[in-house]
């Protein structure tokens, strides 16, 4: 060695072992800012289109040098009027950003806050909302401002990499009956007040409900229905409370004791899948299908785990939606196992792989995902867990448990709250050096690992067979042979990372099947090739299966559909499509006794319960029994599972009832569509905007709006009230525009305001 190269590598050494002195230098000098609590006070919401708030922000400074401004974020829409200071007026500036929809506003401080100061910075603002969405929105059905809509000024927002703000707020809604997340404080005159001590986002929805309290072990447990709900709805809202209930004492006996606070069960027609703090927003098909559904489940469930992960000690940093979102599906996963069985939670973790497998080529590490990735949610909920689930197998259930309480604990005394290096750091403590190399490769890169086994062939009088890994490390796993006899052999073996490896099963009996990784712990980009001889198990299957059947060839959607249900029994998306293959061949028996099964599934997803009525409503018309048929027809349309499930159970519901003589039909809303025809006909902006609630259907109107329609006819087939105040209407529309003719149908959402109905929304628009 020269003594040259002696001197650059000492300089080197030098340099990298100063490098963390100079770069915890670094971070000394710069001040950092913290939110130790929101307090909004929302002023004349119904007034105009537009929110008027004022955001009371409280700082302080965490970082090691005084700081002399401060800089916020808010919907880059929203019209800062002013801000304050400690109470003085100070200078500020706004600023567009390039991503998130945001704009920064820059505050001047009147004077510099030291380390561990606090600063109070008061934001007078308006928001106008030029058409309502589901996560900002202003009618008189009910208002809803969601966290994304960045309604209140903020740090960070989601799309920042340490994640969005939370903390303790205070939140005040003038005028209005509103639910947030919190401690209901009681109704102040006209006001809604509500007080949150967990580290949360503001966020508040307002409407009419029917409020159902829980008892006993649901204490602390709410259901808010839409006004006007049916016996049906209360009795599922306390199996939704009750549900609620079994999570809270799950979680509690996993992760120690949990918060008490408030957990709500809000129908709403939009804006459902959020959560925050215990306050859980619901399709209001949830609370109308015929039982507990996988997605409610899953959702309940996931928001219960998130109380104890992020509300009491926060989640943030680099990576935060592994742990935000990813843990609790882990958790919650655990929680449908215990509840459901085993089967309901490989079904939600076979839904898990599908969803992954679809954008894993596109996806980012764990460790470095944002909500900028259009990725995010899919891989940071479902890769997430699928990761969780490997490091809990790895470790064993009791390390994996004690490693997330000592860093829950260790969370409530960090300014950081709950971190992704922090749980690695305790995992790996519990783990060695095996479960840091599994978290580097699982956390910090992205999936290649691909497990592939090959035919068995006889040799020596045993029966043996060649594995390969495509991954950058080693895979334990189990390998299961299964016998002509049905035996099932499993046997346990490591496959080097990029290399091959074989097995060998002690038996004389001939094996026809070979599957590497049965339990699938490891997340893969191909689970299709874990299997000889190959089956239909993957997403690729039940597109192919699924085109199919839209294009009526229903005995090869039939045997595609059979191979995947041999490879995952409990496939409910596969045996949909078998239930109506076997209808569309007309093989009535065959396709009831798959439609019963999807409707007997412990934990059936919302496509099961609907095409499983669907499919028996189909053979009662055949079998000239119209008002079952109705009946489940009606069934599956109040099970808003998704589209063609919808628009298939709304189509044959007006079929049925015509053929049993009862088609309900309200006539205020007839005459009323009536008049919609005329204003579309007349092409008038003003009379159709008078027609249309506000804040509602603004391309739809715009569309229409400056030229007559040479015609335009609405035929009323149905109508059926949906709430106190919403009515659906099923129509058949008949359209000239250009000299073309268009026909088809749609169904138009009616709502009472003013006096009378107005057009609110349009659900669903085949018109061609």
């Amino acid at each position: 060695m020269t003594n040259t190269f002696r001197r650059f590598t000492l300089i080197i050494s030098l340099a990298l072992s100063l490098f963390p002195i100079i770069s915890r230098a670094q971070e000394e000098a710069r001040p950092v800012w913290q939110i130790a609590k929101f307090d909004i006070t929302v002023n004349n919401l119904a007034a105009e289109r537009a929110l008027n708030a004022r955001a009371i922000v409280s700082l302080r400074n965490v970082g090691r040098a005084g700081g002399s401004s401060i800089s916020l974020r808010v919907n880059s829409k929203a019209e800062v009027k002013s801000v304050n200071v400690d109470g003085s007026t100070a200078t500020f500036g706004l600023t567009p950003e390039a991503r998130g929809g945001a704009q920064r506003i820059t505050v001047r401080l009147p004077a510099s806050v030291a380390p561990n100061g606090v600063a109070s910075v008061a934001v007078d603002y308006r928001l106008p909302v030029e058409e309502n969405s589901g996560i900002a929105a202003i009618s008189s059905l009910g208002s809803q401002f969601l966290p994304d809509a960045l309604w209140y000024p903020q740090l960070n927002t989601r799309f920042a990499v340490r994640g969005a703000d939370a903390a303790p707020f205070h939140l005040t809604v003038s005028g209005a009956t509103a639910i947030a997340s919190g401690i209901d404080k009681g109704a102040n005159g006209s006001d809604s007040v509500y007080e949150q001590a967990l580290n949360a986002m503001p966020f508040f929805v307002t409407g009419s409900w029917d409020r159902v309290d829980g008892a006993g072990n649901m204490k602390g447990i709410s259901a808010f229905l839409l006004k006007g709900a049916s016996a049906e709805e209360r009795k599922r809202a306390d199996a939704l409370m009750g549900l609620a209930a079994d999570a809270r004492t799950f979680f509690a006996d996993i992760l120690g004791p949990i918060s008490d606070a408030p957990v709500r069960l809000v129908a709403v027609a939009r804006g459902a899948g959020f959560d925050d703090s215990g306050t859980i927003l619901l399709s209001a098909a949830a609370f109308r299908r015929s039982k507990i559904d996988a997605i409610t489940a899953l959702s309940i469930a996931e928001a219960i785990a998130r109380v104890r992960i992020a509300g009491e000690t926060g989640v943030h940093g680099e990576g935060y939606g592994a742990l935000r979102e990813g843990l609790s599906r882990f958790l919650a996963t655990l929680f449908i196992e215990k509840e459901f069985g085993a089967d309901a939670a490989e079904a939600e973790r076979a839904r898990e792989r599908l969803a992954y497998v679809a954008v894993l080529k596109r996806d980012a590490p764990l460790s470095r995902t944002t909500a900028l990735d259009d990725t995010y949610f899919n891989t940071v909920g479902n890769k997430g867990a699928m990761v969780w689930r490997l490091v809990d197998h790895t470790v064993g259930r009791e390390a994996f448990v004690s490693a997330l309480r000592a860093s829950l604990q260790a969370a409530k005394s960090n300014q950081d709250g709950l971190t992704l290096p922090g749980f690695r750091s305790a995992l790996t403590e519990r783990g060695g050096a095996s479960v840091k190399t599994l978290l580097d490769q699982e956390l910090d890169q992205t999936t290649d690992m691909d497990l592939l086994v090959g035919l068995p062939r006889l040799e020596g009088g045993q029966w043996v067979s060649a594995l390969r890994n495509l991954g950058a490390i080693d895979a334990t796993v189990n390998v299961a042979a299964i016998t002509e006899s049905g035996e099932r052999i499993a046997v346990r073996g490591t496959i080097p990372a990029h290399d091959f490896a074989q097995v060998a099963f002690k038996t004389a009996s001939k094996i026809v099947r070979v599957e590497v990784d049965p339990e699938k712990f490891y997340p893969q980009i191909d689970f299709s090739n874990d299997v000889v001889p190959r089956s239909e198990n993957s997403s690729n299957a039940l597109s192919e299966a699924t085109r199919l059947l839209g294009a009526q060839q229903y005995s090869r959607a039939e045997a595609i559909a059979r191979e995947m249900l041999a490879a995952t029994p409990r496939m409910q998306e596969a045996r949909v499509i078998l239930a109506r293959s076997l209808l569309g061949e007309s093989r009535n028996d065959d396709a009831l006794r798959e439609a019963r099964q999807l409707l007997d599934e412990r934990l059936p997803t919302p496509a099961s319960l609907a095409w499983g009525d669907i499919v028996l409503g189909e053979v009662a018309m055949r079998q000239g029994q119209a008002a079952e048929a109705a009946r489940r027809f009606n069934d599956a349309v109040r099970e808003d599972a998704e589209y063609p499930s919808t628009l298939a159970a709304r189509a044959a519901r007006i079929r049925a009832e015509a053929a049993s003589g009862a088609s309900p039909i309200d006539e205020g809303a007839r005459a009323f569509l009536g008049q919609v025809d005329a204003a579309i006909r007349t092409g008038r902006k003003s009379e159709l905007d008078a027609l249309v609630l506000p804040g509602e259907l603004g391309r739809f109107i715009r569309g229409l709006a400056g030229t007559p329609s040479e015609s335009w006819e609405t035929r009323v087939l149905r109508t059926e009230q949906l709430d106190a105040d919403r009515l659906a209407a099923d129509v058949e529309l008949h359209t000239k525009e250009l000299g073309v003719e268009h026909s088809g149908t749609a169904v138009l959402i009616l709502a009472r305001a003013s006096g009378g109905w107005k057009l609110a929304g349009i659900e669903y628009f085949e018109v061609k």
